[in-house]
């Protein structure tokens, strides 16, 4: 009936996992969670207790195989044909979760997507540039996420088919940069899948700090060129690599990574303050991307 799939890297999924198995197991369904541990030095012992829920299994892997092996991973060990993917960082908002997800199973070729919330209180300082960002960019409800259904999709939260997914993989060709859930919307675009939007959030609770979030985004603005430059997506599918190309048509891109060597400890300043600009977040990033070109 269902498999539930949890890639873990040093991250407490214990609690993820009970509540996932008492909704289970309250639906009297078969199904099993299988979480791979991509080689964790932290949480190992607490998660190890999930191997104690009846159908549950964690595993830790010898070394670190990255975000796209490890769900393909998942997937090849998966028993059943419908596959629920979570990140371990989550937790279902309603008690009707697994329910939900079940209701959609049919025999129609499709992605189920359910999105994602932050917690409502504001984070500490420190953490304000992701939570604002999350709240913002990520958290969208039906009607918004349906405007774009393919780039507001995120691979924290859905329901695939193992038939669909064995012709629609994650890419392990690609650097461990992120962006592979981008690389994967997009090939589901192209291959004329449909991503259906529901409303069956889950928290998002690994909000890191801005200096660590802002050292990831620049990481995927490595991912995302790379993603371009080697033609597994078009420049135009994002916008960030569309307003590139814009600049560097125009012949801007030397003027535009010039200011941002120049105003790039103001840009920081700004975004690690308590009232960080999303704007200025993105002509960072845009700056960052024409820094390394």
């Amino acid at each position: 009936m269902l498999s539930i799939l949890i890639p873990v890297f040093n991250y407490e999924a214990f609690s993820l996992v009970e509540k996932l198995h008492n909704q289970a197991v309250e639906l009297n369904i078969m199904f099993e969670i299988i979480c791979l541990d991509d080689a964790s030095n932290l949480f190992t012992n607490e998660n190890q207790q999930i191997n104690q829920f009846q159908n549950c299994s964690f595993v830790i892997l010898e070394k670190n195989i990255g975000r796209s092996a490890i769900r393909n991973l998942l997937a090849e060990k998966a028993v059943y044909e419908n596959l629920l993917f979570l990140d371990a960082d989550t937790f279902p908002v309603n008690e009707n979760f697994i329910s939900k997800y079940i209701s959609q199973i049919d025999d129609s070729e499709k992605i189920v997507y359910g999105g994602i919330l932050y917690e409502s209180s504001k984070p500490s300082k420190n953490e304000l540039l992701r939570w604002i960002y999350g709240t913002k960019r990520e958290a969208l409800n039906v009607f918004d996420r349906e405007k774009n259904p393919y780039l507001s999709f995120l691979t924290l939260n859905f329901l695939i088919k193992k038939s669909i997914f064995s012709k629609v993989s994650f890419n392990e060709n690609i650097p461990n940069l992120r962006h592979e859930d981008t690389l994967f919307s997009y090939e589901l675009k192209q291959k004329q899948i449909e991503i259906v939007h529901i409303e069956n959030p889950v928290f998002h609770l690994g909000i890191e700090d801005s200096k660590t979030f802002l050292r990831k985004s620049e990481e995927a603005v490595l991912g995302l060129k790379n993603l371009v430059d080697s033609n597994f997506i078009s420049a135009d599918y994002v916008k960030l690599s569309h307003y590139f190309q814009i600049i560097k048509k125009y012949h801007l891109t030397a003027l535009t990574a010039f200011g941002f060597r120049v105003f790039k400890s103001l840009f920081v300043k700004q975004l690690f303050s308590k009232n960080p600009s999303l704007l200025l977040f993105d002509l960072y990033r845009l700056g960052y991307y024409c820094s390394i070109n």
